[in-house]
């Protein structure tokens, strides 16, 4: 692939990165790196080897996985805070990518360090400025 082709890729691929939490669609995807729907998708796939659906499910989960280690939160909250909208889809996708329910995993890997309500607190945009 071109050198400018992957930076459009790695521009949407940032992106995703930076906003994994926010409503998604591969349309604004392909906008953030100047292409079409269709061009976007079969050139991520070609150079990450998963379609942008599939990378930004993968991302959210990895994500929740550190909030379920770190943060007192119930699974809901994880679910809501990754960026999911709907706590069946978030445990089945979970359990595929990572063998085990958010709560065995939660289970597994010990208390959180992190009161739930302190993540809130610190990750809550601020008022003042």
């Amino acid at each position: 692939m071109a050198p400018p082709a992957v930076a459009h890729l790695r521009r949407a691929k940032d992106w995703m990165d930076a906003h994994y939490a926010e409503p998604l669609d591969v349309a604004r995807l392909a906008a953030v790196a100047g292409w079409s729907r269709s061009h976007f998708i079969r050139c991520f796939a070609a150079a990450y080897g998963e379609t942008p659906k599939a990378y930004l499910t993968r991302r959210r989960i990895e994500r929740a996985q550190d909030l379920l280690r770190s943060a007192n939160l119930t699974v809901t909250e994880v679910c809501v805070a990754v960026g999911f909208t709907s706590l069946g889809t978030f445990s089945r996708r979970f359990t595929e990518l990572t063998g085990r329910t958010p709560t065995q995993y939660r289970a597994e890997h010990g208390p959180p360090a992190i009161p739930g309500c302190y993540l809130m607190m610190w990750t809550k945009p601020s008022t003042f400025g």
